[in-house]
């Protein structure tokens, strides 16, 4: 079975640089995985598609059924690569609200990759101090690179180089963190099947 990779994008504009990002991110990470032998399956879900849904389920409390779908695509996933512009020296209302209508435990342990875009190299903070502690609370596994493209990093042979370092080395990140915690799930309790004697035998005694 593939590894899969969900992009969650809070890009409002069409196109939209968040988008643009997060497909660099999750291609970057597939890439990776691909290289050590793995198989890897990026899908991209745009919150603004699914906007009023997300209200609907703040104010009502339930999730209309394509809602729903991509909840459970989320929660399903392998990783994440969450992508946000910066408003208000803040991730967008939209990504935040749709943090909001996930399950506590969603992201329990699952690795994500955070990353941002805004007008002004100054906001890339909005991932430490924003981001971070967001999906801290959320138990989520956040990679130690997040990614931030202000407009500079889209034109030019200096911006875009330096962005695309850094969106491979994020991406490589992911790819390892996914495998490791592939790993963890499959790795058997070394005490798990030893018969009852020898369970015995392994004890050893105080003082």
């Amino acid at each position: 079975m593939a590894t899969s990779i969900v992009v969650i994008s809070g890009g409002l504009g069409m196109p939209s640089t968040s988008r643009m990002l997060g497909d660099q991110l999750g291609q970057a990470a597939a890439e990776a995985l691909v290289a050590d032998g793995v198989e890897a399956d990026v899908s991209v879900v745009e919150l603004r598609d699914v906007a009023v849904d997300i209200a609907t389920t703040m104010v009502a409390g339930y999730a209309p059924p394509r809602l729903a779908e991509i909840i459970d695509q989320v929660g399903t996933a392998d990783a994440l690569v969450a992508v946000s512009p910066v408003f208000t020296a803040s991730v967008s209302g939209l990504f935040k609200s749709f943090l909001d209508v996930l399950d506590p435990t969603a992201l329990d342990g699952k690795p994500v990759l955070l990353a941002a875009t805004g007008g002004s190299a100054r906001h890339s903070m909005v991932i430490d101090y924003v981001m971070r502690p967001i999906f801290s609370y959320l138990r989520a596994a956040a990679m130690p690179t997040g990614v931030f493209a202000a407009p500079e990093d889209w034109g030019g042979d200096t911006g875009s180089g330096q962005l695309a370092a850094r969106v491979k080395r994020a991406g490589a990140e992911l790819a390892r963190a996914v495998q490791g915690s592939a790993v963890s799930a499959v790795r058997p309790d070394p005490m798990e099947s030893l018969p009852f004697e020898q369970l015995l035998a392994n004890i050893q005694p105080s003082g």
